[in-house]
């Protein structure tokens, strides 16, 4: 084969109609690679043409996190350069914190030329241009809520540009002002004791911090007697005196906002409490001791003004039965009694009758 100078038209022959000559392939790439006609030189470089994949698919998206308040309208920017044509497709999703991109959820798709939202966030997810055929796919979310805190991809799809994976993520958090803390202690709250106060609020974001301050005009406990947590939002209180009494407020602060609770400590002597009990206690006997006595008095009056039964021990009832013999045998005695008495009656009329025959 003998080589052409350059500038030369390389000769293309009738090509058989069962097999594609591989030079007549190449100089048909070339053409099509550079319009300037075939010639070796571009027809070299037409091997590059050949093989090469299709454009790259790039998209942009903000490399710093979004922050929008909450109830506020999100814009999500993402852009792409890439020739759209009839299989271009657009997917916006989501993915929630500490969840891998495989667990994302579906927010909307765009393909041939129709957008389609889906999810839970449809209502409120839309296109900033529609179509986004103009290489702009910014995502507009109205009204964000707490649980839209997360990772948002932006994917472009174009075949046959596959060169990169088309691919964006956007980190959202919805700030939050937090809500009211909760103010509770515990401890032991006497003179050389120590105390643990705590605060915490369940919303906020970002979280909040939390300071503890003391009010009135007491003075402030000594810094080595109290450690504060902010992250926590607890404050240790040692060595308590009878000083550390009073109000102590917790603030709860973030970028959003602030919230405060009160709590009032107390803090008793230990000598004064056994002196207190002590003298409950005694209180205690003397009251009880006061009923007793009263109860006594009560009783005694009550048996002087009730009259006294005059017994007569040599006194016996006729109907009285003897100890030892129940009330049934009396009954019987008594039946057997009355027969005996009746006796002689019947006894002496026998007897008479008797008499009136003998005189017959």
């Amino acid at each position: 084969m003998s080589w052409l100078p350059l500038g030369h038209s390389l000769p293309l022959p009738r090509q058989p109609d069962t097999r594609t000559d591989i030079r007549t392939k190449l100089a048909r790439t070339s053409m099509a690679c550079f319009p300037g006609g075939p010639s070796l030189g571009w027809a070299l470089l037409a091997f590059a043409c050949l093989g090469a994949p299709g454009l790259a698919v790039e998209v942009t998206v903000p490399a710093e996190q979004l922050s929008v308040p909450v109830g506020k309208t999100a814009e999500l920017r993402c852009s792409y350069s890439t020739s759209v044509g009839d299989n271009f497709a657009l997917e916006w999703s989501f993915v929630q914190p500490g969840k891998p991109i495989s667990a994302s959820q579906p927010i909307l798709y765009f393909t041939n030329g129709n957008l389609y939202p889906t999810g839970p966030k449809a209502k409120r997810a839309n296109l900033l241009q529609n179509p986004p055929t103009g290489g702009v796919a910014t995502l507009k979310l109205t009204d964000v809520h707490p649980s839209d805190t997360g990772t948002y991809l932006c994917h472009v799809n174009n075949p046959p540009d596959f060169y990169t994976n088309g691919l964006g993520l956007i980190n959202l958090t919805v700030l939050v002002p937090p809500n009211q803390p909760l103010c509770s202690q515990s401890g032991i709250t006497s003179v050389g004791g120590s105390a643990a106060l705590r605060c915490s609020s369940s919303e906020g974001a970002p979280r909040p911090v939390y300071n503890w301050v003391r009010l009135g005009s007491s003075p402030t406990p000594s810094p080595g007697s109290m450690v504060q947590d902010e992250v926590s939002g607890q404050l240790i209180l040692t060595n308590l005196s009878l000083t550390s009494s009073g109000i102590y407020r917790c603030v709860a602060t973030n970028q959003m906002g602030s919230a405060s609770c009160e709590l009032t400590l107390s803090v008793t002597d230990s000598s004064e409490a056994r002196v207190a009990g002590t003298l409950i206690g005694v209180l205690l006997g003397v009251l009880l001791l006061s009923v007793a006595a009263f109860c006594l008095i009560r009783i005694q009056k009550e048996r002087k003004t009730k009259p006294k039964e005059t017994y007569w021990g040599s006194d016996l009832r006729e109907d009285a039965v003897a100890p030892g013999i129940s009330e049934h045998a009396s009954v019987k005695a008594d039946s057997s009694k009355g027969l005996l008495e009746r006796s002689p009656s019947a006894s002496t009329a026998t007897t008479t009758k008797s008499k009136l025959s003998m005189v017959v």
